[in-house]
């Protein structure tokens, strides 16, 4: 599958914007009174909607087909032009910022990215509150790990659409062992055999928490820490290379033992391979999501409400569920999976990558964003450590 976390190459428009914001320069800030447009829904019934691709569910035979997005069509009246267009979260940010710094339309109702870019729009104020009224099933089934991230406290601008882990994933019968910790990545054996994530945003917290950082709260001083540390060990070869989603290739052909890796991808991977393992480690690992929101002057904000509402229902979130394979955050899925007649698919509620247990929660942190102020340092020190 695709990816859908970036590659953050080089700082970027959306970064520099970052950091224009940090040092006190106020022009791309929206305030409250002026994020909303009158709205159409009730008259208008219809909505526009940028995703990424591969992240619904699809017709086995026809592709084109959305099974959930038509039954919200047909229950609804409600016409959705549903756009792929979302590849990677700087690039999109580039692709609107434009229209929104100047209080103008994106023609997008409802778009989804991941969180650390979330984080961005919100203190900018380019997306709008929610009417959690309008969402009876978001207030109800939302996931309570997911419920008040940092940068959204109760998650009144943004709303999950599905969440990952960053983590370890292995071929266990290569390797030979078990990987546990972070710290395993820099045994011998795995000399010039290991890859990490090369964006800033996907990589740091992991790295972090082998260090045993708590990363809901992490300092300038442990960052630096770690990119003092992954230095070290690109010097002495144990790092093979920095990758986005590729890592998959190199792990596939026994290239890479041992890598940083997203839990919805290995999944895929084990179905074909079932030697390669995904490992949650001991010192914990980063649970992150990728966020629905409503951007500013949105003409069809209730549709867009009515639309996010509708796949909190735990059928319809199930049935993405066992489509797209990534952490469902609605947990009450699970036994709407568990009794389907199909084995394969009852199997998944099973799956702890899917509906992580108890044991598995008590090691999964959500990570602080990197603030407006610290990008930019930021960006610049693990763009020279991964060689960007």
């Amino acid at each position: 599958m695709p990816s859908r976390r970036t590659l953050l190459r080089a700082l970027g428009s959306g970064a520099m914007l970052g950091g224009l914001t940090g040092c006190g320069v106020p022009a791309a800030y929206v305030p409250p009174g002026e994020r909303a447009a009158a709205d159409l829904s009730a008259t208008d019934k219809r909505l526009a909607w940028a995703n990424w691709p591969l992240y619904i569910d699809t017709d086995d035979a026809d592709e084109t087909r959305r099974p959930t997005l038509e039954a919200f069509e047909k229950r609804t009246g409600i016409s959705v032009e549903y756009v792929e267009e979302i590849n990677d979260n700087d690039e999109f940010f580039g692709k609107v910022s434009p229209a929104l710094m100047n209080h103008q339309r994106t023609d997008r109702d409802l778009i989804v990215i991941s969180d650390w870019m979330c984080a961005r729009f919100v203190r900018l104020g380019w997306v709008q509150e929610m009417d959690r009224a309008r969402q009876p099933n978001v207030t109800k089934y939302l996931d309570p790990q997911l419920r008040s991230p940092a940068f959204d406290p109760g998650r009144k601008f943004t709303v999950p659409w599905q969440s990952g882990i960053t983590g370890i994933a292995y071929n266990r019968r290569r390797l030979g062992r078990e990987i546990r910790s972070v710290a395993d990545l820099w045994a011998s054996d795995l000399k010039g055999r290991v890859t990490l994530l090369s964006g800033l945003d996907e990589a740091f917290a992991l790295l972090m928490q082998g260090n045993g950082v708590d990363i809901t709260r992490w300092s300038a001083d442990d960052f630096h820490r770690v990119c003092d540390q992954v230095e070290e060990h690109v010097r002495k070869g144990q790092v093979r290379r920095f990758t986005g989603n590729d890592y998959i290739k190199d792990l596939s052909s026994g290239d890479v033992l041992a890598c940083q890796a997203y839990s919805g991808d290995v999944i895929q991977l084990q179905a074909d391979e079932p030697d390669i393992r995904f490992v949650v480690p001991e010192e914990g690992a980063e649970l992150w999501s990728e966020s629905l929101m409503i951007p500013n002057l949105a003409r069809h904000k209730a549709n867009a409400e009515r639309l996010i509402d509708y796949y909190y229902e735990p059928e319809v979130a199930a049935e993405l569920a066992a489509w797209v394979n990534y952490v469902c955050p609605v947990p009450a899925a699970q036994d709407v999976l568990a009794s389907a007649k199909d084995e394969e698919t009852a199997a998944l509620a099973e799956d702890p990558l899917i509906f992580p247990d108890a044991a598995m929660r008590r090691r999964l942190a959500i990570a602080r964003d990197i603030t407006a102020g610290e990008r930019v340092e930021f960006a610049k020190r693990w763009n020279a450590v991964a060689g960007l």
